[in-house]
């Protein structure tokens, strides 16, 4: 393996790529003793952790969104927290709240903080369309600065942290529709599949038989943010950026870039975020693969989950039943056109 990438001060990059390249081996070997198939999935998963984002799962109820989540926090030995969110679900619900104690030797009492299930290392935000844009609201300042304001006090989270939140697309009575800014927030938006006949035989056989399968954790907390350093020095060449800002740019109905597809179809596009996430997410799905540079077919693997939940169609898009991850298809094959 080529060390010529990295910069002279960084020579112990390469035995962290290989370590990283095993760790992702380990990992998904752990999480296949509880869960069949979703390899994209896991990998996606993998992939917004290593880089410091947060990922959104989208699926029909039963297809194990939460048992990934939560085995994944298991093999990385992290502090797991679930929240179940309901339409009754309050911001201190999520965040904390302050509580009155009486010190019992002077009798004085006090406020002391006591913090909610948001102080973890892995989150899982469970049916997050299901509570109200308040309580929604009170997700953006800890995705998006890792603290939370309680009575004017910020209280740090701590590292490494990520929000992993999944969504039933079927049900829409009782939901609230996660805001552009919110969903912004997410790096990903990674789509749960139904199993293929023979995977849902193996889950059968799994879920209906005694043994609970306990699994060895692969990565510590500080392990992991080592190797997200790791992901953030791996070089991205000029041509993978400009191929990035050139695929968020044509996504947007106004840039002189837009296919004519996105004219006609696209109310909003992807933001600046997206330019990063798609760099980001190209660098770790190089540093997965135990290699020094990414390129651009890394930055195929995360064109859709990055730009899908970025791209607002318009009313013409309804109806020509046109999708949004029709429009990023439309585009990327514009931008290799181009």
């Amino acid at each position: 393996m080529s060390t010529l990438p990295f910069p002279a001060k960084a020579e112990g990059d390469i035995e962290l790529l290989e370590r990283l390249a095993a760790a992702r081996a380990r990992l998904l070997e752990q999480v296949g003793k509880r869960i069949v198939g979703q390899r994209d999935v896991l990998d996606g998963i993998l992939t917004a952790l290593l880089s410091g984002g947060h990922a959104l799962l989208v699926g029909v109820p039963g297809l194990a969104k939460t048992m990934m989540v939560s085995s994944v926090a298991e093999a990385l030995h992290l502090k797991f927290s679930r929240i179940q969110f309901t339409p009754d679900l309050m911001p201190s619900d999520i965040t904390g709240t302050e509580v009155i104690e009486e010190d019992k030797t002077t009798g004085g009492r006090a406020f002391r903080f006591v913090p909610g299930p948001l102080f973890g290392n892995i989150v899982l935000a469970d049916e997050i369309n299901r509570t109200p844009p308040k309580t929604q609201a009170a997700l953006l300042q800890a995705m998006q600065e890792h603290a939370v304001t309680v009575a004017s006090q910020t209280y740090r989270l701590a590292e490494p942290f990520f929000v992993l939140a999944t969504q039933n697309p079927i049900e829409q009575e009782g939901t609230y529709p996660l805001p552009e800014a919110q969903l912004d927030r997410f790096m990903f938006e990674l789509h749960v599949e139904y199993p293929s006949a023979e995977e849902e035989e193996q889950i059968v056989e799994w879920t209906t038989g005694e043994a609970v399968t306990a699994l060895k954790p692969v990565l510590t907390g500080d392990e992991l943010l080592e190797l997200m350093g790791l992901v953030r020095r791996v070089p991205a060449p000029k041509v993978v950026v400009q191929a990035a800002v050139t695929l968020a740019r044509m996504t947007r109905p106004t840039d002189a870039l837009a296919p004519e597809g996105v004219r006609e179809y696209v109310a909003w596009g992807a933001g600046p975020r997206a330019s990063q996430f798609l760099v980001l997410g190209a660098k770790a799905r190089a540093a997965m693969d135990g290699r020094p540079m990414a390129d651009l077919e890394d930055l195929d693997a995360v064109v859709l989950s990055v730009l899908r939940h970025r791209i607002v169609v318009n009313f013409h898009a309804e109806a020509a039943g046109k999708k949004a991850d029709d429009i990023v298809r439309e585009v990327t094959e514009a931008a290799r056109r181009a």
